[in-house]
This record gives C-alpha cells, structure tokens and sequence, in this order.
C-alpha cells in the first residue's frame, strides 16, 4: 500500500516484470529451440544457455523472490554491521500474480499511487552476453521474448503500463524489421543493451556509422532509447584482475575489487561516451535516451571528462559533448543519489523518478521516493516524478489513481 497519495501523476520509469518460463521459449524459431531451456538440478529449476546451467538468476522461475526494497537500507545507509548479501536480502517471498501479470499489477499501482510506469524485463538482461558469440541464437532468442511480453503485457496498456521490448543490433536488417514490430504494435520505447553488440565478426559499438538507418528509424518514429542496466559484458574484464572466469552474478557476495570496479558505474559510462563520443547523437541529434538503474552518481565525472576532451580535441567532435548529453540524455537516479544535486547539473527536465519495484535493491514504497527530493520545491518534484517521462512518452500528464 502507498503510505500517502501524491496530488501529481507519477510515472515511475523503472517497474519490473518477472517473466515466465514459457519467455522466452514460447515462440521460439524451432531452429533455436532448446538454446534456453529450464532443468532440474537437485530438486531446483535451474535456466542453461546452449546446455550450460546459469546462475545469474538464482531461481529463474520466479516462484519465490527477495522482498521488494529488502536491500533498501543497505544503499541508502551501507552495511555498518558487515552482514552478508543473503543476510541482507532475507527471507523470500512467493511472487504475488502482479509481477507477472497485467491486470493483478495495474491493481497494485492502484494501491501504490503509481499513475503510469515504464515495465522493464528481468530475466531478458542475461541473453546478450551469454549468447555473444551466437548473434543468430540472441536474434532470435529475444524476438520470441518480444512476441511472450505483448502477448502478455501488450506494450502500451491504456496509457498505463508500458512494457519495454528489446531490441538487439546484431544483424541491421534484423533489427529494423523488430523495430517495425514493435512500434506497430503500440511499443514508445525499446530496451537497447547498454554495451558493444555481438556480431558475426566480433563486438563494436552501436554508435558507429554502420547502424545509422537503425538510429534513422528511431529518431523517425520518436521511439525513446531505453538503456537499462543489464549483463554488459564487464565481468570479462574484472574476472581478469580476479584471476577467476565465473559468469556475471548479482546475488553473491563479492570481493573488495568489485566492490570498487563495481561502483564506478564504467558501462553507462562508456555507452554514453560512445553515443557522443562516435557522433551518433550529433547525427541524430532528435534521439532522446533514458539510461534506467544506472544511478546518477556517474554523471559529475563523465561531464567532467567530456569537458576536458572538448578542451583538449575539440575537432574530434562535432558538437560540445557536454551540450549533446544535456540535449539527448535523461537520467533515472537512485533514491540514495543526490537527486537535487543532479537536476542542478543536468537540468531538471532531465531527471527521472524509477523505483525499480519489485526488485530487492529498490524502493518498497514506490512513492516514497518522494520523501528524498521534497525539498526541490513542488514544481520540480512534480516534474521528476511523473511530469518529465510523460512528455518524453508523449501521453497526458493526468492523475489516473
């Protein structure tokens, strides 16, 4: 239940589904049939890519998950007793049929206060990185996901609830004729892994001039650019310095090094350096991206190094790279980051509310958000919490609950 009600629409930009089995193997090209598959190990459901069993996800199925906003006061305060993740987390919960259904969810924004909200998938973040040498298998691993979420979510539920398909860049053609689907079918935003794509010759980056009829058709439509943190490859490179090659996992306690290297929010960082930094949004400068569950902590000293790059190279730009990210980029903090600090820097109008309910890392109390920004003043709380991601959605600015 909401602990007040709000006399402003809120739009919260990060709301989760827990997907299904049946996901992201329903509509599966049978060619790729068996690629993700769900077995069981010791008595638990355990997902596998091409055969090998993944523990990115502890419990895949989604029958029983961490407490919505368990990890809370751990982002918000730290861990001054030294308490273990599981510690942390606590005792599961039997997911209730709104985290995986659509009508169960718009009753529980109902009680929320939760007007509108972007609904990102969960178990979808995995794909990319785990298939990176099958651009094939990704390709059509999350077209059948799309084909499950608007069966089940649809994209666009009455100006409500808007599921986010993704879209991958391995194969251009491929992922324009996705695009296409999408869109036709209601989607104003799509997911776009923040990392290099996959590809049949290897990785590299989706700003280069190669996917310019993709970013055409984006800026065409007005679709926004969802940029929500997923696996983007990273652990590759930290596994190095930890002499280790474990895939990436959220769930386990991790050494002091990734704790650092972890923090330091390097994939937002470099995907954003890259939309600037190749010219991709100088190009299509119309284009309009939301990096969701990254922080906001991360933007200071990005700024800070396009400054300074600009300073020293100027003409390996085409724009000040400063005034491309105030124009293009719009920012969902943390409930612990300083949301004022960032409205400061970046422009109010660029800053976004999201929850990420019903993860365990967010907010209990989606609304509550509000108690850590009060002191905007009511006009910029009213535009971070809902005022500014409905203008970018292009929907009315209305109370519905």
């Amino acid at each position: 239940m909401a602990s007040r009600k709000l006399d402003f629409p809120v739009f919260d930009a990060d709301n989760h589904m827990y997907e299904t089995p049946a996901a992201m193997t329903k509509h599966i090209d049978p060619a790729f049939k068996g690629v993700i598959d769900y077995v069981n190990v010791d008595g638990r459901t355990k997902l596998t890519v091409k055969g090998s069993i993944s523990e990115y996800i502890p419990n895949p199925t989604f029958e029983k998950v961490a407490a919505p906003g368990a990890q809370e006061e751990f982002f918000k305060n730290g861990n001054p007793e030294g308490k273990s993740r599981r510690e942390i987390l606590g005792k599961a919960i039997v997911a209730p049929p709104a985290y995986r259904e659509l009508e169960p969810r718009i009753e529980l924004m109902n009680e929320q206060g939760i007007d509108r909200a972007l609904m990102w998938p969960t178990l979808a973040s995995l794909v990319e990185e785990r298939l990176r040498n099958d651009p094939a298998a990704i390709t059509a691993i999350i077209s059948a996901l799309n084909k499950w979420m608007y069966e089940t979510w649809t994209f666009n539920f009455d100006n409500r609830v808007f599921a986010t398909p993704v879209i991958t860049l391995c194969y251009l053609d491929k992922a324009i004729e996705e695009l296409e689907w999408v869109t036709e079918r209601g989607a104003k935003i799509v997911l776009i892994r923040p990392a290099p794509v996959p590809g049949e010759k290897g990785m590299r980056s989706f700003a280069l001039k190669e996917f310019d009829p993709f970013w055409e058709l984006m800026q065409e439509k007005g679709t926004l650019v969802g940029m929500h943190a997923s696996d983007s490859g990273y652990t590759r490179y930290y596994n190095e310095w930890e002499g280790h090659h474990d895939e990436m996992l959220p769930f386990v306690d991790q050494s002091g090094f990734s704790h650092i290297v972890g923090h330091s929010s390097r994939p937002i960082i470099d995907t954003l350096s890259s939309a600037i930094g190749h010219g991709m949004l100088s190009r299509f400068p119309k284009l309009k991206i939301l990096p969701v569950e990254n922080g906001g902590s991360w933007v200071r000293p990005l700024l800070d190094a396009m400054a300074h790059a600009y300073k020293m190279a100027p003409t390996a730009f085409d724009e000040n790279p400063v005034e491309v990210f105030k124009r293009n980029v719009y920012v969902h903090p943390f409930h612990e980051d300083d949301v004022a600090g960032l409205a400061d820097l970046i422009g109010v109008d660029n800053v976004l509310f999201g929850s990420d309910y019903p993860h365990p890392e967010g907010l209990a109390d989606p609304i509550s958000y509000v108690d850590e920004i009060s002191h905007m003043g009511a006009d910029k709380v009213a535009k971070v919490m809902g005022g500014n991601l409905a203008r970018l959605m292009g929907v009315e600015n209305t109370k519905v609950v």
